[in-house]
């Protein structure tokens, strides 16, 4: 590592990478309903797997980037411990990267429900809709 003037030793750059786009089965509401095809990725950072995504990355500085986040859940029941996994694909909230610590984090946006809603983002901002609760109401959100 090299040192800056001050004597503190600069930071390494990290390397973030997203793998190639992969289509996999999103089941919309009750699993026996009919699934969509989604396109997912993987993101790295010095070539270790963090996170799964979708959609194309938002700028909001130099620095940081949003994306969408997918995970897979495991729907085996632990009564059917004979049985080999069963995978399903969820659509998740959103993470922040920070392009030179490397860090990946889960961005709180309130009321945001992963399942139906969907950010815009300009700059710094976002705006989406927001679910109570209980689901009988929307919310006309935006952040900053």
């Amino acid at each position: 590592m090299g040192s800056s003037r001050n004597g503190r030793a600069e930071p390494k750059p990290h390397g973030i990478t997203f793998g190639k786009w992969t289509s996999v089965k999103w089941y919309v509401g009750a699993v026996e309903g009919k699934p969509l095809d989604v396109k997912i990725r993987a993101l790295y950072v010095d070539t270790r797997l963090k996170e799964y995504t979708t959609g194309a990355p938002h700028e909001v500085t130099d620095r940081l980037f949003v994306v969408r986040r997918m995970f897979r859940l495991n729907d085996t029941l632990p009564t059917e411990s004979n049985s080999a996994p069963r995978w399903i694909w969820e659509r998740g909230g959103w993470l922040l990267v920070d392009r030179v610590t490397g860090r990946v984090t889960q961005i709180s946006l309130p009321e945001f429900d992963p399942f139906y809603s969907t950010a815009s983002w300009y700059r710094d901002y976002v705006a989406y809709c927001g679910v109570s609760d209980d689901g009988k109401k929307l919310f006309a959100m935006w952040c900053s």
